[in-house]
């Protein structure tokens, strides 16, 4: 049986992007990404920023394979990189001090292997 593969242009372009960069730089958390995203929409990541607020540390540069969504609380100073999020859960990133970025913003800064994937 054939793989289907996902009809989101913007999604399928991240793919191939993460996997492209990391065959590029040898850094293979993005290739970890982007196997993650090419999973079905219903096996995505979905991270509350509570649960963000309890495995970050200050400063940190988190990546979630699938959406942020805005329940609970964030107070620490973090910068989230993501598919997507909620427009509650960029608000509440913001007003900690921390920054959202999706992966296509995220990629476009050359980023190292600093990050760390959570959901």
């Amino acid at each position: 049986m054939k793989k289907t593969q996902t009809t989101n242009k913007v999604l399928f372009d991240i793919i191939r992007d993460l996997s492209k960069y990391s065959t590029e730089t040898g850094v293979k958390v993005y290739r970890a990404v982007a196997n993650k995203l090419s999973a079905t929409a219903s096996q995505r990541a979905q991270v509350n920023v509570g649960h963000i607020d309890r495995v970050a540390t200050e400063g940190e540069v988190l990546i979630v394979p699938g959406k942020i969504l805005g329940d609970g609380q964030i107070s620490k100073k973090v910068t989230v990189v993501a598919f997507s999020a909620s427009e509650g859960a960029k608000v509440k990133i913001e007003a900690a001090g921390g920054k959202f970025l999706t992966i296509k913003e995220h990629l476009a800064t050359k980023p190292d292997n600093k990050v760390r994937i959570i959901g």
